[in-house]
């Protein structure tokens, strides 16, 4: 399990759901979002948990299906929020892209 990882190396999020419908549809688009205002070129793939990618580098899930994000992606970072919108660590993610800094692991 990686708990950082560089914003260079971050060309695509992984955003993890249990089934892929309601509200982490907006979840996803309310990401999109942010990151086409911040002028980001970073694509942003919505899954079930159960379908992450193995090789993935970044994962965003909500809080409750982390452990399962990290089983199937032992490598990547995982980044667990509460809130499917207006969660803080949506922008924090997004400005760390931003500035180039690390993305540190969210538990």
């Amino acid at each position: 399990m990686a708990s950082s990882i560089a914003a260079s190396q971050v060309d695509t999020i992984v955003f993890a759901c249990e089934a892929g419908m309601g509200s982490s549809v907006m979840g996803v688009n309310a990401l999109k979002k942010k990151l086409k205002q911040a002028n980001l070129n970073v694509n942003v793939l919505h899954k079930p948990v159960r379908a992450v990618p193995a090789d993935a580098k970044l994962v965003m899930v909500h809080r409750g299906l982390a452990a399962s994000a990290r089983k199937q992606a032992p490598g990547a970072v995982v980044i667990a929020f509460n809130q499917f919108l207006n969660d803080p660590v949506f922008d924090q993610v997004v400005q760390a892209l931003k500035s180039g800094s690390e993305i540190v692991e969210v538990q």
